[in-house]
């Protein structure tokens, strides 16, 4: 393996700090949160700048935000991922049947990243965005791709790692998280109760790929207003159907 380039490393710690808060930076801040030489981050943001990755926000003198080139490439991935495409229109097809929040989700070793989403139309509905990286262990979404995992890859990616609480109803104990992660593979959805949202509940299937592999997981959020042990079961089999759909649309021919 060749080394990695600190430059370079610095340079995408700094392009991946706009995918937090509102997406616009000053060096001060970029300075403070990275813990970088102030002259070596002025460096970076002008290089970047200079390359249409970064653009300084007229009338915001020394206030950055990501630019035309960061927009190229991230159309030009999305545009080579069937995945997100294919699950946006999925998540549709789920939405327009039960009128809630849908989404589709990767997992990003212990976090869930969403590719997908489609708004309910109530006047009460979960509040997301496509791109959000969220805990997996707090989300429907998450655990079902953590149940999905084998066992050693499951064990590895946990090794060590702190379960941060979203809720006080998220799990924070690993052998918690066992235990419920076996109950999903057994009854094959997911489920959590306002574990990353005190005020949403959501249920997540799993979507494959040609050759069986679980890349991702579809979910529908509840207000808790609209959510009932009925409905929950309603919507996971709504969901274990979109997931399916999606599955079939990636090529997977082995059944829901």
């Amino acid at each position: 393996m060749g080394r990695l380039v600190p430059a370079v490393t610095r340079a995408l710690d700094i392009l991946e700090l706009f995918l937090e808060g509102d997406g616009t930076l000053s060096a001060p801040e970029v300075t403070r949160r990275l813990q970088l030489p102030r002259t070596t981050v002025h460096e970076l943001l002008t290089t970047l700048a200079a390359r249409s990755y970064l653009v300084q926000i007229p009338d915001q003198t020394g206030r950055y935000r990501l630019g035309v080139r960061a927009y190229q490439l991230g159309s030009r991935y999305a545009e080579q991922l069937d995945l997100a495409a294919e699950g946006q229109q999925v998540a549709r097809e789920v939405a327009e049947t039960c009128d809630e929040t849908v989404h589709v989700a990767v997992l990003e070793d212990t976090d869930v990243i969403y590719i997908a989403k489609v708004d309910s139309t109530h006047a009460v509905r979960m509040v997301s965005a496509a791109g959000r990286k969220l805990p997996a262990h707090c989300t429907s979404v998450g655990k079902m791709l953590l149940a999905s995992l084998p066992p050693a890859e499951l064990e590895t990616r946990l090794a060590g790692r702190e379960l941060v609480a979203m809720t006080q109803n998220s799990i924070t104990e690993p052998d918690a998280l066992l235990s419920a992660l076996a109950d999903i593979r057994e009854r094959g959805v997911a489920a959590e109760h306002r574990e990353s949202n005190p005020d949403v509940s959501c249920v997540a299937a799993p979507v494959r790929d040609s050759a069986g592999h679980v890349v991702a997981a579809l979910s529908i959020s509840v207000p808790m207003i609209r959510w009932s042990e009925q409905r929950e079961e309603e919507l996971a089999d709504l969901a274990a159907k979109g997931a399916g759909d999606l599955s079939e649309r990636l090529g997977h021919r082995g059944g829901r």
